[in-house]
């Protein structure tokens, strides 16, 4: 009887099995989203302020004729403030029919991460911030937060 070997589809596999991850900054940390919830990232325009919203909840922003809510992750996270620089963006994220902005203090580089450097977070980072990650990469010297965007904003989504 004679044996073949067939293929697995690993090749197909393994360029699936990569990440392209877009990397910013909140202070020291680095933090990952899907390039593939990226609308575009710009530089921070005037905020229309809301009485008695959640106070990660900055306002609105009226980008090109659209109205586009922004997110202060810092405040989400209960991370220390800090102040606007010329590095701090906006990220225009676009997933399951909402759009959303996102307060950034710096957008760094887009990395391919392959999912074998991906790890779960450990489950006993403690606080809202844990609760809010998909895992932890290790690339480039960096450890690299990625964010689970359905846990982050999940309840603002459309059903």
């Amino acid at each position: 009887m004679e044996m073949t070997k067939r293929s697995n589809g690993s090749d197909s596999e393994a360029e699936a099995a990569v990440d392209q991850q877009i990397l910013f900054k909140m202070g020291n940390e680095y933090y990952g989203l899907s390039i593939s919830l990226v609308r575009e990232i710009i530089k921070p325009l005037p905020i229309t302020r809301f009485p008695k919203s959640p106070l990660y909840v900055e306002g609105v922003i009226d980008l090109r004729g659209r109205i586009l809510p922004i997110i202060n992750l810092r405040k989400m996270f209960d991370l220390e403030p800090m102040e606007e620089t010329d590095d701090t963006r906006f990220v225009d994220l676009q997933m399951d029919g909402l759009n959303i902005g996102i307060i950034v203090d710096a957008v760094s580089e887009v990395l391919n991460i392959p999912q074998s450097l991906i790890e779960p977070a450990p489950p006993i980072i403690a606080g809202v911030e844990g609760k809010y990650l998909q895992g932890i990469a290790r690339m480039n010297d960096k450890l690299i937060m990625l964010l689970d965007v359905d846990e982050i904003f999940g309840q603002w989504k459309k059903k």
